[in-house]
């Protein structure tokens, strides 16, 4: 014998229904902000006020013909080979994650001979984005690459 479907069932099948709906939003939400570390930029029409002069900023860059390959030796300590660098450049970097937790670093470099520079601290494992920055006089030059 089947028993006669009521309001309070259809009650519990809304409240129910909506319910895991509910609870898959709040997973989703949390999972989608907990993996974004921050904002590209500030102001999104600052910026694009300045990306003209980023362009010629990276054009005069390209032009310098600098290289540079970035490696993490065993023991923490990030490696820049620099080809095409005048020996009185300054290079440092900005790490960052490329996702989850929003962590960040500065490194300065020590030159070691003839377009080799090395870390002056380790820097732990993982995955980071680099943005490699060097300086010689009015010249500036700068690459972004990743680093497992």
């Amino acid at each position: 014998m089947s028993r006669e479907f009521t309001g309070r069932d259809m009650a519990l099948v809304m409240v129910t229904g909506f319910g895991i709906v509910f609870a898959v939003n709040i997973l989703m939400a949390n999972l989608a902000t907990s993996g974004f570390g921050g904002v590209v930029v500030e102001n999104s029409y600052v910026a694009s006020q300045k990306f003209n002069r980023w362009l010629d900023e990276a054009e005069r860059s390209k032009a310098l013909g600098w290289q540079a390959d970035v490696t993490r030796s065993d023991d923490g300590h990030l490696t820049i080979a620099a080809a095409g660098v005048p020996e009185e450049a300054t290079v440092t970097a900005q790490l960052r994650r490329p996702i989850g937790a929003n962590e960040t670093a500065s490194i300065t470099f020590a030159s070691i001979e003839g377009g080799i520079y090395r870390s002056t601290q380790p820097v732990s494992e993982g995955r980071w984005i680099v943005r490699l920055a060097i300086a010689s006089g009015q010249n500036r030059w700068s690459q972004e690459t990743s680093l497992q």
